[in-house]
C-alpha cells in the first residue's frame, strides 16, 4: 500500500466517523517557541490550551512535520528523518478513551477491502499507564486483548504533557510485531525494534500546575472537558505495510537514493559510508522541498539557516558519493513526482520551488570552490602546528565571509581528523548576533519580556482595533510599561509603551510600517513613535511625552496623522501594483516572499535569479503605471481560507493565516492578495510609481524599491533637474545628453588607456638602472626600491620585471614597495636560483609588513602585501635585506 493510499485511507476512516477532515497546516507557524511544526497537534494547541474555541468536536489531518535536534544523526540510523507526517484525530470534549481506541483498532485491524489498513489483529501490542485501569479494560473490551499483550509503561513513556502548566494526561501506545528474525519476544518492554511504535493515543484528562519534567508534575485537577489527541507516525506504517526494513526503502523516499546511486554510479547497500550519504541526499532533498513549498528561503538566521544546511548536506553528499555536476535539478524533480499525490500544490509551484532550491546550490557551488581552499589552507597550518584543531576566529571566518556552515566545517574537519574550537566559534557568533540585537533594540525600544504583555492582555482583554474604520478615537490608557517593567506614569520627555481600550492606530505587520500620530489630554501630550503587537490581541503604542505627564486610566485622543496615513495607504497598495506588474512582465512564479512599506516608499523580494535588465525595470514601471491611469478598483472582503485559494487570491510564503482571512483586490483579477494592511480606494490614488532599483538578497530571490505618490513625484523632479544642470554643464540639450555623455567617457578611457602606457614605459625604462644597481647581501643580489604614486600592481610588475634582468646564475632578490593614496604596497620578488639558495617571498615578506603595519603573503617566488604607514617604506627595505642576510 503505497503511502499517498495510507493518507487517503486514515482522513477516510475519521471523516466517515464524523471528524471534520482539517488541511495540514504550514510547517511554519505564528508560534515563537517553534523553529517548525514538530508535531500533529501544534495547530491545534489554541484548542485544547482554551485560547480559542475549536469550530467542531472532532477533526483529523495528516500534518506536515519537521525536527531538526538530530539533524547530524540523519543517515547514520534508519530512525532518524527531518520531514515526516504525522496521522491524527482529535476530540474536544466529545468522545474520550472507549472512542478512541475504536477509531484506531477497527483502521488498524480493518480489512483493505473495507477501507482499513489490514494489519494482523495477532500482531498489535499496547502499552498503557499502570494507573489507567481504563484503557486497559477498553483494549480488553474493543480488541479482545489478552493481559500480556497489554503492557504497563511508567510516566516517560505513557504521560503527555506540553512541558509547561496546562493539559495533560496518560497515553496508550500501539504497537506491531514484525517478528523474531527483527529480535526477541516480550513485547515494546523488551525490545522497540521488533515490537514498532506506530501510534499514541493521548488521553487529556488533567490540569497540570507546575511541569518539572516528563515525570515530575503537579496536578491541579482533572479538566473541564477531556480531550483526544492522537499520532500515528505515516513513514512506520508506510514500511510496514511496504514489506521495507526502514523510512528511506518507502514510496516516497527510496526513488531519490535510486537516482542518486545512478548519477553517481554506487549501489545502495554496498557500502555503510555511502548509504549514510544516501540517506542522507534522500531526506533532505524531501525536506528542502516541503519548506520552500511552504515559504522558507535560504538564509542565514533560524529557518532560513535550517533551509540552507539542509539542501547544501544533500549537494556535498552527492559530492563525496563522487558527483561533481548540478545535483538538485536531478534529484529534486524525483521528490516532487513522489509527493505531489498528497500534496497536489508542490506540483503547481514547482516552478518557484525550483527556482529558489537550484539558485542555493549554485551559490554552494561558489562557497564550495572559495571556502575549500581557505578550509584546506586552515587545516593544512593546523596539523604543521602539532595541535590538530581549528580555531574558532578560524571557524568564524569561514562562515562570516566564505558563507561556510559550521556544520560543514566541523564535517570537513572530522574527515581530516581535526576538531573545531566550537566554543570559541559560538562565543563569537554570539558577539555578533548580541551587537545585531542591541542595534534593533536602539531602533525599536520594544521591551524584551512578553510576559508583561501577556499579563496587559489578561488584565483588560484585547485591544479594540478600528484602524480600518477611523483616524481618531476618544480611548482610555489601560497599561504603562517602562524599561523596567509596569508603571504608572510617563513624564515629560520620558518614552514608554502604553496600551489604549480602543486605538486607530495601525500596528506594524505584513510589511507595512506602524502609524504615526499623537496622544491628547488634558494638559498633556505625546507623539507615537511606533505601534506593534507583540502578543495576538493586544496593540502597544511607543510615545514620547511631549508635554504633561501620561498615567494609568488617563483619558486620551488618539489620532492618527493623515498624511502619514495617506502615505502609508499609496505605498501598501502601490507594493501590490508592483507585485501584480512582476508577474505580468516576468511571468506567474515571480512571486512576492518579502515587503516593506512606508509612506512613499516600498520595497518587494520575490523568486527570480537573475537581475533585471533595465527593459524589465521599465516595463514593470510601465505595467504599474498603467493601473494607476486605468484607475481600478480596490476592494477589501473578509472570507474563508479556502474560498480565498479558490478565487485565486496569493497569500505571502512564510506567513500563517486563520481560517477566516482578508482579501484585497485591484482591477479584481489582475492583484488579488491575502493582506491585512491599509491600502487606497483606488488606484490613482497610488499617484506614481517609479522603480529606484533590483538587487539580489540571496540565491534565487531579488529586491525591487520604488518610490510612490508626491515622493514618486519628488524623485522624478530631482531626476529632471539633474539631467538640466549636466545640460547647462556640457552645454547640451537634454535629448542629446546620453550620446554626449558616451562621448566623453570614451574619450576618458582613452585618455587612461594612454596614461598606462607612458606610466608602464617609465617604469621599464627604469628597469635596467634598478637591475644594475644591484648590490650583495651575503652572496645575493639585492634590490630594494620605494616609489610614491606606485599602485599595488604597478609595484608587481616593477618586481618582476627588475628581478628579470637580475643574473640568472646567482640568487637575486627584488623588493619593491610602492606608496599611494596613504597607503603601501609591497612585493617581494625571488629568482630561481634564490629559492634554490633556500629563500622564500613568502618568508621575506614579514619583517616588511611588520614595519607597514600590515599583513601580506605568498608563494615561494613572489609574495605581496599592504599596509597603512607610508612612513615605513624604507624600513621596510631594510628590513628585507636584513632578513636576506640572515638566511644566508
Amino acid at each position: 500500500m503505497d503511502t499517498a493510499e495510507i493518507h487517503r485511507r486514515f482522513l477516510a476512516h475519521f471523516e466517515r466517523n464524523g471528524h471534520t477532515v482539517v488541511p495540514s497546516a504550514s510547517l511554519i507557524l505564528d508560534d515563537p517557541n517553534l523553529l517548525f511544526v514538530n508535531a500533529g497537534m501544534v495547530p491545534f494547541k489554541p484548542y485544547f490550551l482554551g485560547q480559542e474555541t475549536p469550530p467542531f468536536e472532532r477533526a483529523t489531518s495528516v500534518q506536515k512535520c519537521v525536527r531538526t535536534q538530530d539533524i547530524e544523526e540523519v543517515g547514520k540510523t534508519t530512525r532518524h528523518g527531518t520531514f515526516f507526517q504525522m496521522n491524527g484525530n482529535f476530540s474536544f470534549g466529545d468522545y474520550f478513551k472507549a472512542g478512541a481506541i475504536e477509531l484506531a483498532w477497527s483502521l488498524v485491524t480493518g480489512s483493505v477491502d473495507d477501507g482499513g489498513l489490514g494489519f494482523d489483529p495477532d500482531k498489535v501490542w499496547v502499552t498503557v499507564l499502570p494507573s489507567d485501569a481504563e484503557a486497559r479494560a477498553e483494549w480488553k473490551r474493543v480488541a479482545g486483548l489478552p493481559d500480556e499483550r497489554i503492557q504497563d509503561r511508567g510516566l516517560e513513556d505513557n504521560y503527555w504533557n506540553m512541558g509547561v502548566p496546562g493539559p495533560g494526561g496518560p497515553c496508550s501506545e500501539i504497537y506491531i510485531d514484525r517478528g523474531p528474525e527483527y529480535g526477541p519476544d516480550g513485547g515494546p518492554v523488551v525490545d522497540e525494534d521488533r515490537f514498532l511504535e506506530i501510534w499514541n493515543l493521548v488521553f487529556m484528562q488533567e490540569e497540570l500546575a507546575a511541569v518539572r519534567s516528563k515525570a515530575d508534575f503537579d496536578v491541579a485537577g482533572p479538566l473541564p472537558k477531556k480531550n483526544i489527541d492522537t499520532g500515528m507516525g505515516m513513514e512506520r506504517v508506510a514500511y510496514l505495510l511496504q514489506g521495507k526494513q526502514n523510512m528511506y526503502e518507502i514510496d516516497q523516499v527510496f526513488p531519490v537514493i535510486e537516482r542518486a546511486a545512478a548519477l553517481s554510479g554506487k549501489r545502495y547497500g554496498a557500502d555503510h559510508g555511502d548509504d549514510v550519504r544516501f540517506r542522507v541526499i534522500a531526506d533532505h532533498v524531501r525536506s528542502g522541498l516541503m519548506l520552500i513549498g511552504d515559504g522558507v528561503t535560504p538564509g542565514n538566521e533560524g529557518r532560513g539557516y535550517v533551509l540552507r544546511r539542509l539542501l547544501r548536506r544533500a549537494v556535498r553528499s552527492m559530492r563525496l558519493l563522487g558527483f561533481e555536476d548540478r545535483a538538485l535539478p536531478e534529484l529534486l524533480p524525483v521528490s516532487r513526482e513522489q509527493m505531489e499525490r498528497s500534496y497536489p500544490e508542490l506540483g503547481s509551484d514547482f516552478a518557484r520551488i525550483s527556482q529558489v532550491a537550484y539558485a542555493e546550490e549554485d551559490a554552494f557551488r561558489q562557497t564550495l570552490a572559495k571556502g575549500t581552499q581557505i578550509f584546506d589552507l586552515a587545516a593544512g597550518e593546523a596539523k604543521q602546528s602539532g595541535a590538530p584543531s581549528l580555531s574558532g576566529q578560524k571557524a568564524f571566518q569561514l562562515h562570516d565571509t566564505y558563507g561556510f556552515p559550521i556544520d560543514l566545517t566541523l564535517e570537513m574537519a572530522s574527515e581530516q581528523g581535526l576538531v573545531v574550537d566550537e566554543d570559541g566559534f559560538r562565543s563569537l557568533m554570539a558577539e555578533q548576533r548580541a551587537r545585531a540585537k542591541a542595534d534593533a533594540k536602539s531602533k525599536k525600544g520594544r521591551h524584551a519580556d512578553t510576559a508583561v504583555y501577556r499579563d496587559a492582555l489578561d488584565a483588560n482583554g484585547p485591544s479594540e482595533w478600528l484602524a480600518y474604520t477611523t483616524l481618531s478615537t476618544e480611548s482610555v490608557v489601560q497599561t504603562v510599561i517602562k524599561e523596567s517593567g509596569p508603571a504608572a506614569v510617563v513624564a515629560e520627555s520620558e518614552i514608554a509603551e502604553v496600551v489604549l481600550d480602543r486605538t486607530p492606530f495601525y500596528a506594524e505587520s505584513g510589511g507595512q510600517n506602524a502609524d504615526a500620530g499623537v496622544l491628547e489630554w488634558d494638559g498633556g501630550r505625546a507623539e507615537v513613535l511606533d505601534v506593534q503587537r507583540p502578543v495576538r490581541g493586544l496593540v502597544v503604542h511607543q510615545v514620547r511625552v511631549l508635554a504633561g505627564e501620561l498615567a494609568h486610566g488617563t483619558p486620551v485622543h488618539a489620532q492618527v496623522d493623515p498624511q502619514w496615513r495617506l502615505g502609508a495607504c499609496q505605498a501598501h497598495s502601490g507594493t501590490h501594483v508592483v507585485h501584480a506588474a512582476l508577474r505580468e512582465v516576468l511571468g506567474p512564479t515571480a512571486l512576492q516572499s518579502g515587503s516593506y512599506n512606508r509612506p512613499g516608499y516600498l520595497r518587494l523580494d520575490f523568486g527570480w535569479s537573475n537581475p533585471l535588465s533595465p527593459e524589465q525595470m521599465h516595463d514593470v514601471e510601465q505595467a504599474a503605471n498603467r493601473a494607476l491611469r486605468e484607475d481600478l478598483p480596490v476592494s477589501a472582503a473578509v472570507m474563508s481560507l479556502e474560498k480565498a485559494k479558490e478565487i485565486g487570491a496569493l497569500a505571502l510564503f512564510g506567513e500563517t493565516y486563520g481560517e477566516d482571512v482578508r482579501v484585497i483586490e485591484i482591477g479584481g483579477p489582475w492583484s488579488r492578495e491575502l493582506c491585512g494592511g491599509t491600502h487606497v480606494a483606488h488606484s490613482s490614488q497610488i499617484g506614481t510609481v517609479v522603480m529606484t532599483s533590483d538587487s539580489s538578497v540571496g540565491a534565487g530571490n531579488r529586491r525591487v524599491e520604488a518610490v510612490v505618490g508626491l515622493e514618486g513625484f519628488s524623485y522624478l523632479a530631482r531626476e529632471r533637474d539633474l539631467v538640466a544642470q549636466l545640460g547647462d554643464l556640457l552645454k547640451t540639450p537634454s535629448e542629446d545628453l546620453g550620446d554626449r555623455v558616451s562621448d566623453l567617457v570614451g574619450r576618458l578611457r582613452t585618455a587612461e588607456k594612454e596614461i598606462e602606457k607612458l606610466r608602464a614605459a617609465e617604469l621599464l625604462s627604469s628597469v635596467s638602472d634598478l637591475a644594475a644597481r644591484a648590490v650583495d647581501v651575503a652572496g645575493t643580489a639585492y634590490v630594494g626600491h620605494v616609489a610614491d604614486g606606485l599602485s599595488a600592481k604597478d609595484a608587481r610588475t616593477l618586481a618582476l620585471d627588475v628581478r628579470g634582468r637580475l643574473d640568472p646564475a646567482r640568487p637575486g632578490v627584488v623588493a619593491v614597495v610602492g606608496t599611494s593614496d596613504g597607503k603601501a604596497a609591497c612585493v617581494v620578488a625571488v629568482n630561481e636560483a634564490g629559492r634554490e639558495a633556500g629563500l622564500a617571498a613568502g618568508e621575506l615578506i614579514r619583517p616588511a609588513m611588520a614595519a607597514l603595519g600590515g599583513r601580506g603573503g605568498g608563494k615561494p617566488d613572489v609574495a605581496q602585501g599592504g599596509g597603512t604607514d607610508v612612513a615605513g617604506a624604507p624600513a621596510a627595505v631594510a628590513a628585507v635585506r636584513d632578513a636576506v642576510g640572515s638566511a644566508a
